[in-house]
């Protein structure tokens, strides 16, 4: 069998909408991440999906910094600023066990995937809906990465948004971090989910 026949068979093997709701049901968060993480192909695939999520007037409103290796160390850097700053207008010092916590949580995992707003003024799309798009992005993200076979799990914090923050990441007073992407391989046995009950939270009208 020929490559291209193999492609072809690839791109018409059928999955069922079962399959794929099953699949997106068991996705969860795994917070203790190790190698072998993604690789640049593999994260420029994930983005790409990102980039597909609802975006009114196609405004792009997000932005996605990949940190890996010492630039780990050097985000580190940078929580540990905006912690100290937070801490110095709370009137209060940081311990040594806060600060070595702070400044070690980007080595949690072996890739950082940060997603950040690009916020652009629009009379037809308000704040509200670039925001939530950022939100869609970072859900397709981590369900491409899933697709790739690695773990994720999206983590914010207080300081995600400090001062100190931003200006690492290079993102306007207008503009959020709205997701440390955490990214890599995990040994643990991936906990189910059991079933949801979707009666409290939905409303049918006809």
């Amino acid at each position: 069998m020929s490559q291209d026949d193999t492609q072809a068979l690839n791109i018409n093997a059928k999955v069922t909408d079962e399959q794929v709701i099953n699949w997106i049901k068991s996705r969860r968060s795994i917070g203790n991440l190790n190698i072998p993480a993604p690789n640049h192909a593999q994260i420029a695939a994930a983005i790409e999906c990102a980039a597909t999520a609802p975006d009114h007037k196609k405004l792009q409103p997000w932005r996605f910094i990949v940190t890996t290796g010492n630039a780990r160390h050097r985000l580190g850097d940078a929580l540990l600023t905006a912690a100290q700053d937070k801490a110095n207008a709370e009137g209060r010092e940081l311990s040594d066990k806060e600060r070595t916590k702070t400044q070690n949580m980007p080595l949690r995992a072996p890739v950082i995937i940060t997603v950040v707003t690009h916020m652009q003024e629009h009379e037809k799309v308000p704040p509200f809906e670039q925001l939530l798009s950022a939100g869609a992005a970072v859900q397709n993200l981590i369900l491409a990465l899933k697709a790739q076979g690695f773990s994720t799990v999206w983590r914010t914090g207080l300081l995600c948004n400090e001062p100190a923050v931003k200006a690492y990441f290079g993102v306007g007073e207008q503009d959020y971090v709205t997701a440390f992407v955490y990214t890599g391989s995990s040994v643990c046995d991936m906990p189910t989910r059991g079933d949801i009950d979707i009666s409290a939270l939905t409303r049918f009208e006809s």
